[in-house]
């Protein structure tokens, strides 16, 4: 039986998350001992480049993919059975969620029988029944259908809707745990907070004043919304998909503090080095004020 691991999926433009991502993943559990941290990169999977430029199908509609969008990474969230040759237990979680808590104690929970243990999405998409797939507990023996690649191709063959496989509506419902809000903690960070999700991707505090450099997911009018009906005055004001052209500061002074708070420690530990930030800076993927920024965050209280 495989030892239990906690994976990490990302593309060059989060690498940087990911790397602090499993930093904060070691340092903040006692048992670190008992369990890997792997990251998942893109550039280890050549099936998702090959597909650039190619129509796939997304919410009953078309979408171009494209290989350095943003969260390109998305595939591989399926991945980690196929990586634990459909053994054991994994957590997989996007580049963008840090841990607070100990990941242990979430490897270690009972499943109850359940093959994935997530939580739901908020909004409209939790209204519709989507489930939050960036941060799932996975029994793997129980995951053998999940074929990445194979799966992946079927987007492209319109067998397939990427939202229907992100939302896991494609799972069935039984097989589906709940798992509580503090595992995926949706930009909030209170002392409750296990994994804190810097979800909100217009202000993730390392990309405050860059270029946005994503793909607006589209917004759909429906009468039968009223929060839709302010949408292509938005869009006239904002640009498409009533995005700004920007990052925007992170509303929560906290969460910056931490995410720069654990980059620190990482500088410090070797795990990154200040010619790796400044070619991050250079490529757009970290604010280029982020060596002033780490000047100024005050130090991170002692793992307990």
């Amino acid at each position: 039986m495989p030892k239990p691991c906690a994976f990490i999926h990302t593309n060059e433009r989060q690498y940087l998350g990911a790397l602090v991502s499993r930093h904060s993943m070691m340092r903040n559990s006692r048992n670190r001992e008992s369990f890997d941290v792997k990251i998942i990169h893109t550039k280890d999977h050549p099936f998702l480049r090959a597909r650039e430029g190619q129509p796939f199908l997304r919410e009953g509609g078309s979408r171009v993919w494209r290989y350095d969008d943003l969260q390109s990474f998305t595939p591989l969230r399926f991945m980690p059975p196929e990586l634990m040759g459909y053994e054991g237990r994994a957590v997989v979680v996007d580049p963008d969620i840090f841990a607070v808590g100990d990941v242990w104690e979430l490897l270690n929970r009972d499943m109850e029988g359940k093959a994935i243990i997530c939580r739901a999405r908020t909004g409209s998409k939790g209204l519709d029944g989507c489930m939050a797939s960036s941060v799932m507990l996975l029994d793997c023996a129980q995951l053998t259908h999940w074929q990445v690649e194979k799966n992946f191709t079927e987007l492209f063959e319109r067998k397939r809707d990427y939202m229907e496989w992100i939302c896991l509506k494609t799972e069935p419902r039984s097989s589906l745990g709940k798992l509580e809000n503090r595992w995926n903690d949706f930009d909030h960070l209170g002392p409750e907070t296990k994994l804190l999700h810097n979800t909100k991707r217009q202000t993730q505090p390392w990309k405050t004043g860059l270029p946005v450099d994503f793909t607006a997911a589209s917004k759909k009018f429906k009468a039968t919304r009223p929060k839709t009906w302010m949408r292509p005055l938005k869009r006239a004001m904002l640009g498409w998909g009533g995005a700004p052209s920007h990052y925007q500061p992170h509303p929560d002074t906290a969460q910056q503090n931490f995410f720069f708070g654990l980059l620190r420690e990482c500088l410090d530990e070797g795990v990154v080095t200040e010619a790796q930030l400044q070619e991050e800076m250079r490529l757009n993927h970290i604010r280029h004020d982020a060596l002033d920024v780490l000047d100024r965050t005050p130090p991170l209280p002692a793992a307990a």
